[in-house]
């Protein structure tokens, strides 16, 4: 007897569509925004590039695959789709929108008074902790270690839940991921090491929770009355290993945007302080020395 594959073919994967009226309203509200930000750009003599606007129209993209697809469909009946949609809601959704720089965009083309606010938040104690490497993984660890109690079925099968992960998880990936790639948070290079070595360690503590899926021969959520569907839906154990593959593989993948946003904020220290250092006279630059070897000793 032939063992049927418990994820669909890819045609049938592409073929699954449904319309999210809530998506559409965020869809067109981030859209329009984000044009009329960019228009005011160009009217203030500051063209913006346009590898950043395509970058917003990946995330945009994606944001609209995954509500609107497959993903979209069965992510409270199957947690392979629901861990799917909420890890590319948090990661790269937001990756892609951090790329596209819509703060910098704001305080360029938006009005004075807001890009005044924009900078006043940028500058913030809550956004310059937020805009560490150190925070951003053991927030995603804590995030789907839910995924590992009788929480997840809850979240999974609410529709509340669903309009949470929709608008919420984007903006808090956003929120973690922005700071690190916007120029307006600057660090020192003793820092932005020690963000590196802390980036390393948590890229192999955020496999843990789609490992522990992974390797786990029971139900951790409690769900295990099988979902009824087409006829490739897997069995509650089948679909908990499918979901632990994927967010396992997803969650180190992720981790490369920000060590990639690390090295550039590394190289923009290292600009900075190299142009302080250019600016010093002889005389404050012998001061220095002497500073510092004093406290050596």
């Amino acid at each position: 007897m032939r063992r049927r594959h418990p994820t669909p073919s890819p045609s049938e994967f592409w073929s699954i569509w449904h319309v999210d009226p809530l998506a559409v309203a965020l869809l067109v509200l981030a859209a329009g925004t984000y044009g009329w930000l960019v228009v005011g750009a160009h009217r203030s003599g500051s063209p913006w590039p346009w590898w950043r606007s395509l970058s917003f129209a990946g995330a945009l993209a994606l944001f609209a695959v995954l509500q609107f697809g497959i993903v979209g469909v069965y992510d409270q009946t199957l947690r392979w789709a629901f861990v799917l949609r909420l890890a590319l809601l948090f990661f790269a959704v937001p990756t892609f929108a951090a790329f596209a720089a819509p703060v910098t965009l704001l305080r360029t083309g938006g009005p004075a008074r807001l890009a005044r606010a924009t900078s006043a938040v940028m500058e913030s104690r809550p956004v310059r902790v937020l805009g560490t490497a150190i925070v951003s993984p053991l927030v995603a660890l804590a995030l789907f270690c839910l995924l590992l109690t009788p929480l997840s079925a809850l979240i999974r099968t609410s529709s509340v839940g669903a309009v949470a992960i929709t608008v919420l998880v984007p903006m808090l990936g956003f929120a973690l991921l922005a700071p690190l790639s916007e120029p307006g948070v600057l660090r020192s290079s003793t820092f932005v090491t020690a963000e590196f070595l802390l980036a390393f360690v948590e890229l192999m503590l955020d496999a843990i929770p789609g490992i522990v899926l992974r390797i786990t021969n029971h139900v951790l959520d409690g769900a295990t009355v099988m979902a009824s569907g087409p006829a490739w839906f897997p069995s509650p154990l089948r679909d908990q290993h499918l979901a632990g593959d994927l967010l396992w593989f997803i969650a180190e993948v992720a981790d490369v945007p920000v060590l990639i946003s690390l090295f550039v904020r590394w190289q923009r220290t290292d600009r900075r302080e190299a142009r302080d250092v250019d600016a010093l006279t002889d005389e404050e630059m012998d001061a220095l020395t002497r500073a510092h070897l004093s406290r050596r000793d």
